[in-house]
């Protein structure tokens, strides 16, 4: 196999792949000129497969895949299972019970679909099959190169890692997401910083000793490893001008200052309910008067008692617009025209979004965080891209988009390759590559969506 290289990240221009043969000093080297991605039906982990394949320049040359579980009735106690078996088993099931009255039971009452590209901005969405993936990857690799494979989520970890198993010589895998284990399956893992909080001092004090072998990771990063601060996303600044101009017409001229409210939904590791909306709404009447407009969205996972009590207190506000959660979407028009922002604690993937504007945060509801979601909070306090919403901004002494007080805004970067990699034909399978590339650019010179502050 040739020696490959990643192509450059895309200029401000953010949307072009560049040639196969840019830059004459490359020898015979195949540029990876196009992009299979593979996603679990998350919204969040789609976005971030998409996002990397943007920063790489692959976003005109990329196939998405989707890794769907079995829905309805007895399904939804079956997730814990790894995919492949719960397929298994709801085949067995399906066959077994069609046409008894205990149907209804194993299939629910809606039917099983698959899902379509909708809330990616997509037509449609394959359904993944490695074997499918492995055929197109090696019948295009003589004429278009090795394919760039993207995963995203747990489900997704199998199919990635048998892809690369098969087809070692034809694709480069890169799996989003800490996979928990066996990392050598894959080429790269891309994985938050805060996935490692438990092997942190203050991550093993959380931890009984009894448990603390059955907590993963276990290790440090391994050479293969990529680590951000924060999500992988689509907003970079190509995709905001876009949003700007798109949405130029309603939101351009709103009074001024402009303040986005996103609202998400309680977590495992981030449990609130309507105490946390009952605080937000009195924090939110606190600087109405300092704000030109106010627009509030809801996430899918905001349960329904808090988006109707914020409803009801401002459905009827002049200054307050709240998002009827009907298409057109306008989070990424949000993006653009914002002035500020005021994010629940819950979405490491909106405070990602928002940070990466360089316009000042307003966090609520830390205070409900555990775990590495706390550690993913102090990393972004400790940066100086976020502030607590108190509902005290009025007595501060500015004003909303004045950022003075803040340490230097901080970007957080979508950019898997800042410089040219060359990989050896064994490089796909030996993660010593790796090291001699972070011992020759550093570490912090390969900052996938890592934090750098402007200078």
């Amino acid at each position: 196999m040739r020696p490959i290289r990643l192509p450059e990240p895309p200029g401000v221009d953010g949307m072009e792949t560049p040639d196969i043969f840019s830059g004459s000093g490359t020898g015979g080297a195949t540029v990876v000129r196009r992009a299979v991605l593979i996603g679990n039906g998350s919204t969040g982990a789609e976005n971030q497969c998409l996002g990397l394949a943007r920063a790489l320049g692959l976003a005109d040359n990329l196939t998405l895949y989707r890794v769907t579980r079995p829905r309805g009735g007895i399904n939804e106690w079956l997730h814990f299972l790894p995919i492949s078996m719960h397929k298994f088993i709801d085949q067995v099931l399906r066959q077994f019970f069609r046409n008894t009255r205990f149907a209804i039971v194993i299939q629910g009452r809606k039917p099983y679909r698959v899902l379509n590209g909708g809330s990616v901005g997509l037509s449609a969405v394959l359904e993944a099959d490695v074997r499918k993936i492995v055929t197109v990857a090696r019948g295009t690799y003589e004429k278009e190169g090795p394919t760039l494979v993207v995963a995203c989520g747990w489900d997704t970890i199998s199919y990635s890692s048998l892809i690369r198993k098969i087809a070692s010589d034809n694709v480069f895998v890169i799996q989003i997401q800490h996979p928990r284990s066996r990392l050598d399956r894959f080429d790269l893992v891309v994985t938050p910083r805060h996935d490692y909080y438990a092997l942190t001092a203050s991550g093993q004090q959380e931890i009984p000793r009894l448990f603390r072998r059955w907590i993963t990771p276990q290790e440090p990063p391994r050479s293969n490893v990529v680590l951000t601060v924060g999500a992988l996303h689509q907003a970079d600044s190509a995709a905001l001008r876009l949003a700007a101009i798109a949405w130029h017409d309603e939101l351009a001229p709103l009074p001024k200052p402009l303040l986005i409210v996103n609202i998400g939904g309680p977590t495992r590791n981030c449990k609130y309910g309507v105490d946390l909306a009952k605080q937000l709404i009195t924090s939110l009447y606190n600087v109405l008067d300092s704000c030109g407009s106010v627009r509030i969205s809801f996430s899918r996972r905001t349960p329904w008692k808090v988006a109707d009590i914020v409803f009801k207190e401002f459905a009827g506000h002049p200054k307050v617009y709240i998002w009827n959660g009907e298409e057109p979407n306008p989070h990424m028009g949000h993006l653009a025209w914002a002035d500020a922002f005021v994010i629940t604690a819950d979405s490491i993937s909106m405070l990602s979004e928002a940070c990466s504007t360089g316009k000042p945060v307003y966090v609520v509801g830390t205070e409900h965080c555990k775990w590495k979601f706390s550690a993913f909070h102090k990393t972004l306090r400790e940066r100086g891209v976020v502030r607590p919403f108190t509902g005290l901004e009025d007595n501060e002494g500015g004003q909303w988009g004045d950022d003075s007080d803040h340490k230097e805004p901080c970007i957080i970067l979508s950019t898997l390759v800042q410089r040219m990699i060359y990989m050896s034909p064994s490089a796909f399978a030996k993660t010593d590559v790796f090291s001699r590339f972070f011992a020759v650019y550093g570490r912090t010179r390969m900052p996938l969506a890592s934090v750098a502050c402007r200078n």
